[in-house]
């Protein structure tokens, strides 16, 4: 892992929670299934460890920004099922806001315009 790499992940990182309410709010999700869900809409480029994701739905459910329940698969073993709630879409929304707000600023700190991120490389 290159230093940019390490650092890219230390800032995913801290969005976590936000990334996975961005998973459910397309509905309800089995924790191996949203571990795949950010793993292919990031074409494999980014995967988060699945302890870490399982912390995540620990947190979530106590914080009650997520629901969990029992599927009834009729093959292989019995799946968790997450589903988000409206406090978990709230704060979904409001962190997407923040994000928005924070990435415009630092591109301004960091004078980053256009295509001066390619003429940096």
């Amino acid at each position: 892992m290159t230093q940019e790499d390490a650092f890219a992940a230390d800032l995913l990182r801290g969005h976590t929670d936000t990334i996975v309410l961005g998973v459910l709010r397309h509905g309800d999700q089995y924790g191996f299934e949203i571990y795949k869900a950010i793993r292919d809409a990031t074409g494999g480029d980014h995967e988060i460890k699945e302890a870490t994701l399982y912390a995540t739905y620990r947190r979530l459910e106590k914080d009650g920004l997520v629901e969990s329940y029992w599927g009834d698969e009729t093959q292989g073993g019995r799946r968790k099922y997450y589903r988000i709630t409206d406090a978990g879409r709230a704060v979904y929304r409001g962190k997407v806001t923040a994000w928005v707000s924070t990435r415009r600023i630092i591109d301004s700190l960091l004078d980053l315009k256009g295509n001066d991120l390619k003429e940096q490389q």
